[in-house]
């Protein structure tokens, strides 16, 4: 195991720079069609106000997720993400726990969130948003994601293309019934979203 985590990060330092020297933050040098989001460099994470002091922080450790990429038409492409209510992962053991409770998440009733667009806005050369239904404990609201294209490169830890994007958007956890807990009157209604996605193309 050891061994393979070093070949891993040895082999991740040494295409950094070759990766660094190929990536185009221009869209249309990508290929368009499928990509698949990549699971293990792909992250959201989220910040909800406690205290009225400080941002408490989590994430969610299991995503998956599909891209449909138009380069030349970047306004026409579309993603869809799924996430793993029972991957949500704070620094508390206890909060995960409540967080996956019937108070919160529910997540042995509804075992994921997901997020599908349904229009996609360029706002710049390499920025846009993305509208799309967020579903949260049967809950569907729509949502505009921020998001910014980090740029395409082929990816030099295997033969496919990969695309970064960054995106940010704020929802309120009323809106999807989380309100039952009992320290609900101690943190915000407002929740932070970033989301750091890497999506790989899809072999054909």
């Amino acid at each position: 195991m050891l061994r393979r985590a070093a070949a891993f990060v040895l082999g991740a330092m040494i295409a950094a720079p070759a990766l660094a020297q190929g990536i185009s933050k221009d869209p249309s040098q990508a290929p368009s069609g499928a990509y698949r989001l990549e699971t293990t460099h792909s992250q959201l994470l989220f910040a909800i106000p406690h205290f009225g002091l400080t941002n408490y922080y989590g994430r969610f450790d299991r995503l998956s997720g599909t891209l449909n990429f138009d380069s030349h038409q970047p306004e026409k492409s579309a993603v869809s993400i799924s996430v793993e209510t029972a991957s949500v992962d704070t620094p508390s053991g206890e909060l995960n726990n409540e967080l996956k409770s019937a108070n919160v998440f529910d997540a042995g009733n509804f075992p994921t969130v997901t997020f599908k667009s349904t229009s996609v806005t360029r706002t710049g050369p390499d920025s846009g948003t993305i509208t799309g239904d967020l579903t949260i404990k049967g809950v569907t609201k729509q949502v505009t994601l921020d998001a910014v294209f980090g740029g395409g490169a082929p990816n030099p830890m295997g033969d496919s293309y990969a695309l970064g994007f960054h995106a940010k958007a704020t929802i309120k956890r009323s809106d999807f019934g989380m309100t039952g807990m009992m320290w609900n009157s101690m943190v915000g209604d407002e929740v932070a979203l970033t989301i750091e996605a890497l999506f790989d193309q899809e072999k054909r």
